[in-house]
């Protein structure tokens, strides 16, 4: 189990902070000076507000959330290879070979309920990383035990499918998300983001041009025809206002606008590349369009950025410029945006998270990723979970599953097991990895019943309809096949997968019950969470989303 749970590691710089929450219920085992009746929740926040050569200064701080005083408390924490306490100011501290202990003094031993105390040390250091490797308060783990769950927002589920940010909050999928990535940005030819409405490039207006009713907004008021920021950017705002701590990224790339991540790559082009995202982005300097965009737009609604290049040194979308250089370059480009997203902790003062979107296939990963050297530098890697096939191949089969099924036929299957293991065999560790798992399926028509007798490993004559693309269906569409007289629900219990069949048609997807399958695997694993594409699939109650924090966090 990874410990502790929403850590950026090795990503703290200058004033930046992360917090760490503690369940409540952890809290009252170990503080029993605790009153009887208690709600909320105690953080502890570790902010290093400044750096030098050789050293760093750090603040914490212990707040009580509760409506009752915490008495006599104790936090624990370790620090990385290299990093040492030195001196220890408002509170008193014990050294030993596990890390160390510090208690309050008199003065700071009763925290009042909504009131917090702070105490600060001065340390040494031989590298980057400062943050703690792990941290306990009473006893409790500091993180809350709690699992990363990950959601990508489609741009066009907004645009085209009318899936809206307030549906993340009508749903219930907004109180359970960690991290949400807003998909996609795009890169021009010289591989610098840019904005635009022209059709296939991007949609500008959706973004932050488009005004929402009352109706639509997540704060129930509507956006006014002037206001510098609109559309989805601005819901995302209000989400997090709402939310406090849900973590926004901007997600550059995908299947169809990874064109030109290989020319933002290149040495003459990838420092004005990354400045251009981290600009539009980070510091929020939108383009002007209709009256919205302008300096400082966006400031404040994304707190980092997702790589999804698909993919490096290997052909996607027909039409990708990729380059035998790609490996080394992606990984030249990732430190660039790392560099520059220290520099601009620094300067604002606050953590800014670098993540990524990484392949299941082991062919694309040996010729696009030196997983060791990316590991150290993203905060967290989401490995594709999904699209293991499709209707794209002769014959069914299973697009998602943990392990793969006693009795496939493919000689070289695919399965949650193989790809993770794919990673760690060149360098990743398990707590740097996130599991996609898939809110829709794949399906295939013209299936004969073969020799299963339900369609499995079966030729098929293509792809099924579906609702938006021929093969593809959410599982808000699919939950209703298995109703519908003629289809059939089977299930996989090893291999973590579910699939429909009516004699013809075949589908292939993820149920509550599979998602939380995988879940579980995910949390046995070792890995760090768990990541969904896409949100909009859900149902309008999140089902999955609730199975899959169920399983990791036991909010069912």
């Amino acid at each position: 189990m990874p410990t502790p749970r929403l850590r950026t590691p090795a990503r703290l710089s200058a004033a930046a902070a992360i917090v760490l929450a503690v369940p409540l219920i952890s809290v009252l085992q170990a503080t029993t000076a605790a009153a009887d009746t208690v709600s909320g929740q105690v953080t502890v926040e570790h902010v290093e507000n400044a750096r030098w050569p050789g050293g760093y200064q750090s603040r914490i701080t212990v707040a009580n959330g509760t409506d009752a005083p915490l008495r006599d408390w104790t936090v624990q924490f370790s620090l990385p290879e290299g990093a040492q306490v030195h001196q220890m100011w408002n509170a008193d501290l014990t050294e030993s070979a596990d890390g160390y202990t510090v208690t309050p003094p008199h003065w700071g031993a009763a925290i009042p309920a909504g009131e917090s105390y702070t105490f600060g040390y001065n340390g040494t250091r031989s590298g980057r990383d400062t943050d703690f490797t792990s941290c306990t308060v009473d006893g409790a783990p500091c993180s809350g035990d709690e699992y990363r769950q990950v959601g990508y927002f489609t741009q066009w589920g907004a645009a085209d499918r009318g899936y809206l940010v307030k549906d993340l909050v009508e749903s219930g999928q907004a109180g359970r998300l960690t991290h949400l990535n807003y998909a996609f940005a795009n890169l021009d030819e010289d591989g610098r983001c840019f904005m635009s409405d022209e059709e296939g490039r991007g949609d500008a207006h959706a973004d932050y041009g488009r005004v929402h009713t009352a109706a639509e907004s997540v704060d129930g008021v509507a956006d006014e025809p002037g206001q510098e920021l609109r559309g989805n950017f601005n819901q995302l705002r209000e989400l997090k206002e709402r939310f406090p701590g849900l973590r926004v990224s901007i997600a550059i790339g995908g299947w169809a606008w990874s064109d030109h991540f290989s020319d933002a790559a290149l040495p003459k082009n990838r420092e004005a590349a990354v400045e251009s995202c981290i600009d539009m982005f980070l510091r929020g300097n939108l383009p002007e369009l209709n009256g919205a965009g302008g300096k400082g737009a966006a400031a404040g609604v994304f707190d980092g950025i997702d790589l999804d290049w698909e993919w490096p040194a290997t052909p996607g979308e027909p039409g990708n410029v990729i380059r035998p250089e790609d490996k080394e370059n992606y990984t030249a480009l990732v430190r660039e945006f790392r560099d520059q997203l220290d520099a601009l902790e620094r300067e604002k003062g606050r953590n800014f998270d670098l993540t990524a979107f990484v392949p299941a296939n082991t062919g694309a990963i040996d010729a696009g990723y030196e997983v060791d050297k990316l590991a150290d530098e993203f905060d967290f890697m989401n490995v594709q979970g999904y699209d293991f096939t499709g209707a794209w191949s002769p014959t069914t089969g299973h697009q998602s599953n943990v392990r793969v099924p006693e009795d496939s036929p493919a000689e070289s299957p695919r399965s949650y097991e193989t790809v993770v293991q794919a990673y760690l065999d060149r360098g990743a560790q398990p707590e740097d990895l996130v599991m996609g798992v898939p809110f829709y399926g794949r399906g295939w028509s013209g299936v004969q019943p073969g020799p299963r007798g339900d369609g499995l490993w079966s030729e098929a004559g293509g792809a099924a309809d579906g609702k938006w693309e021929p093969g593809f269906n959410d599982y808000k569409v699919l939950k209703h096949y298995a109703d519908t007289e003629g289809f059939t629900l089977h299930r996989d219990e090893h291999a973590g997968t579910a699939w429909l069949y009516d004699g013809t048609e075949f589908w292939n997807f993820d149920d509550p019950t599979a998602i939380a399958q995988k879940a579980s695997w995910a949390r046995e694993a070792g890995l760090s969470g768990a990541m969904a594409w896409s949100l909009d699939g859900d149902d309008s109650r999140g089902s999955l989303f609730r199975a899959l924090d169920g399983e990791l966090n036991g909010r069912g």
